[in-house]
């Protein structure tokens, strides 16, 4: 029997897993909690045909080793695919996003609207669902809607998507990437395959995307809020496609300046796709906010809590801070060796107190003591529940206050993802604060 090994039992490995057995491969699974370890999964190499690398898993000894040995080292979207192709014929349309922030918004939105038209449509990758086993439920959808990180575009080979995007680029991951020019080209890996049949949809108000626009091979749509050299652009509230108006921004239930810019995505790939104007409206002027982002879930008296876990890098809080100005922000978490100074300055500026969790939170606490903010505006408790114990003692029902869970990092040193920090604040919050 052919053996394979999958390095890594998170959602992507053992969706891969799955697919794999499904193929008719004998599988070795290898985690230091759910399988072999990684120094034992060497005595198993020789008899591997086929290495699949889970997004998160670093490149230890056992995956250079694989490499040195000829063994095809790919990862469950690159499998995924060649399922897709071999044994189910290629019969869905592929849209792949990816990007610093916006992600998540942007594919399950775009998901939602093709369901909302009558298209068989569902997500997966880096959304809480494999490739792998969407495809193990699915062989009779129109489209799927991959949302994709760095990670997940490391070792991409055949995968080709029928319309692709990078939605904006920022410093994030450097814990992983040499350096940020590293990380925006493995971006770009999204691209690959592409042919002047297949679209490829280019953010013209980000510098770092127009200067790797020479990377693209699909056909290039571009979009913008204020640029008249655009396919989609906004001008004065307005959004249009060329000279024709599609929407009033004004009439938008995501709100925020960063939605103006996944809607812009959102529309591109609608008109790609021949959806009327009318249909578009209706969806965009209805639809809610996604789960974890900026997300009003509860009020204490007059006080409000904001869960915005999806909130993991520095311009994603930004975003944040900037929409609830003079807010009380809970941030920290994995230590990713970005440069925290643009946070500081925002914190200083937008932030009424703050208070610090997680790896980062001793490093954010000497930064903010260091740039002036005043130390009695911080509380260094390090940990979500005792954050939200403190507030419950000193805050006051009775005045306005906006409490706003924004991280600007991974979740990984207290949490296992992000959605489950944003659950495990909802359930505090309400535990709490709903005595």
């Amino acid at each position: 029997m052919k053996k394979a090994m999958v390095f890594g039992a998170g959602v992507s490995g053992l969706g891969a897993y799955r697919l794999l057995e499904k193929i008719g491969y004998d599988v070795i699974l290898v985690d230091d909690k759910k399988g072999v370890s990684s120094k034992e999964g060497l005595k198993y190499l020789d008899e591997i045909e086929i290495f699949i690398k889970s997004p998160g898993v670093p490149y230890n000894e056992l995956v250079v080793e694989a490499k040195r040995k000829g063994i095809e080292v790919i990862d469950e979207i690159e499998l995924s695919y060649r399922y897709m192709l071999k044994y189910m014929g290629k019969k869905s349309k592929i849209i792949a996003i990816t990007g610093t922030n916006g992600k998540t918004t942007t594919t399950t939105k775009v998901t939602e609207l093709l369901k909302y038209v009558g298209y068989k449509a569902e997500y997966a990758g880096n959304i809480g669902v494999s490739f792998a086993d969407l495809l193990l439920k699915n062989d009779d959808l129109d489209y799927v809607v991959l949302e994709l990180s760095s990670y997940q575009l490391e070792n991409l080979d055949s995968f080709k998507a029928d319309i692709a995007l990078v939605i904006n680029l920022a410093p994030d991951h450097l814990s992983r990437y040499k350096s940020v020019e590293e990380y925006y080209d493995t971006k770009f890996n999204i691209e690959k395959n592409q042919t002047l049949s297949d679209y490829f949809i280019l953010n013209n108000d980000s510098e770092e995307i127009i200067k790797r626009s020479n990377f693209v091979s699909g056909k290039k749509i571009f979009i913008g809020k204020n640029n008249n050299n655009c396919d989609f652009s906004i001008k004065n509230d307005i959004l249009y496609k060329d000279d024709i108006e599609i929407l009033k921004c004004s009439k938008l239930t995501l709100k925020g300046e960063h939605n103006r810019e996944n809607v812009l995505f959102i529309v591109a790939i609608a008109k790609i796709l021949n959806i009327s104007d009318e249909k578009i409206r209706e969806f965009l002027y209805t639809t809610g906010n996604i789960e974890h982002r900026m997300e009003e879930f509860f009020n204490y008296g007059k006080i409000k809590f904001i869960n915005d876990s999806k909130g993991t890098n520095i311009d994603s809080t930004k975003f944040a801070v900037e929409a609830f100005k003079n807010c009380i922000l809970i941030c920290g978490g994995f230590d990713k060796k970005l440069d925290w100074l643009p946070l500081i300055e925002l914190i200083k500026a937008n932030v009424k107190e703050v208070y610090l969790i997680g790896d980062i939170a001793d490093q954010l606490n000497d930064m903010l003591l260091e740039n002036g903010y005043d130390k009695d505006k911080i509380y260094l408790l390090r940990d979500m529940k005792n954050c939200l114990l403190n507030m419950k003692e000193r805050l006051d029902k009775d005045n306005e206050e906006i409490v706003l869970l924004s991280p600007a990092t991974s979740s990984f040193d207290q949490f296992k993802s992000f959605e489950h920090r944003g659950e495990v604040f909802k359930e505090l919050v309400r535990e709490i604060f709903g005595r």
